[in-house]
């Protein structure tokens, strides 16, 4: 038995467990596991706008992208989440996790643009996270057209979305724009070193997203190239002068401690980031098993973050 598999692990919240019961077992992610998991079909737009007052549209320039609108009768700019999906750098597409942030549409009366950016293997290195940057701009620069507010950007993302949406705050400072009012980051993939005490936890074992599984997401976007901070945040020299930030993350997950260091280190460069760390919580249970009362919590809280960052609250759509 090697050492990750001998080492304890803090324990799944109990509906969870209940819920990871009754799934059949995950396969090792690999070359061939991938090219299944990609065949799946997506969840068609018009089921997941079923019961929402939300336009929809979709572009092709510079970068594919699903926008939808609130249904408004003011005329002031809504705020903006531009959501990047998460799929381990490898998989999902822009329409994956978007009924998170299509609450943030219902809530505060949001648009919400998701982007299409190209995965790994085929995309390596830092085209994804560009990518998902000439999006970003495309969105500044046509606001007007798009009736947002540019001051209240906030991008956002889930798991390997998280990352690039670090990864993409990190490259929009260094170029000097878009402005980003805040960046929420759910349990997001920052680290390609792979090795924390948290990786090592949950590794040699089956699980929802494993250490093996975050070495192949890590190892098909890398490829044979440098790593910079904006591929893997967790290396970035440098995290002041960052919008801020909202990190969450499960006890027993994989990303819990590059996620924990990630937010301390923003502390440190003086900045600003609200860190949640749900006990029991397995990789991406919000958006698995939405229905748990960790879950509910858990987005509750972020709502009501977001809430007070955007001036409003939740229901009060603009």
């Amino acid at each position: 038995m090697n050492e990750e598999t001998t080492m304890a692990r803090p324990g799944l919240d109990p509906e969870l467990r209940a819920f990871l019961a009754d799934l059949p077992p995950r396969p090792e992610l690999g070359p061939e596991v991938l090219a299944e998991l990609r065949g799946l079909p997506s969840t068609p737009v018009d089921v997941i706008l079923q019961g929402r007052a939300a336009g929809h549209r979709e572009i092709t320039a510079p970068v594919p992208m699903s926008i939808f609108t609130p249904a408004r009768t003011g005329h002031a700019p809504a705020p903006c989440v531009y959501w990047v999906h998460g799929g381990g750098m490898v998989m999902g597409d822009r329409f994956s996790q978007i009924d998170i942030p299509l609450d943030w549409l219902d809530l505060f009366g949001a648009a919400v643009v998701s982007v299409d950016y190209r995965l790994a293997p085929e995309a390596t290195g830092t085209i994804p996270v560009e990518d998902c940057y000439q999006g970003l701009l495309w969105v500044a620069e046509h606001a007007d057209e798009l009736g947002i507010d540019p001051s209240r950007i906030v991008v956002a993302g889930v798991s390997a979305g998280g990352g690039l949406a670090a990864g993409l705050t990190l490259m929009a400072r260094d170029r000097g724009g878009p402005p980003i009012a805040a960046q929420v980051l759910i349990c997001p993939m920052l680290d390609h070193r792979n090795d924390t005490t948290s990786s090592r936890q949950y590794s040699g074992a089956p699980g929802v997203w494993t250490r093996e599984m975050n070495a192949f997401g890590w190892r098909s976007l890398i490829g044979g190239g440098e790593v910079s901070g904006y591929l893997s945040p967790a290396i970035a020299e440098d995290l002041s002068g960052l919008p801020t930030t909202y990190v969450d993350a499960g006890t027993a997950e994989v990303f819990r401690d590059e996620d924990v260091a990630f937010a301390t280190r923003i502390w440190a460069a003086g900045g600003q980031a609200e860190l949640h760390v749900w006990a029991g919580g397995f990789h991406g249970f919000d958006a698995l098993c939405p229905e748990a009362r960790i879950s509910v919590a858990a987005r509750r809280t972020r709502n009501d973050w977001l809430a007070r960052v955007l001036g409003t609250s939740p229901g009060a759509v603009r």
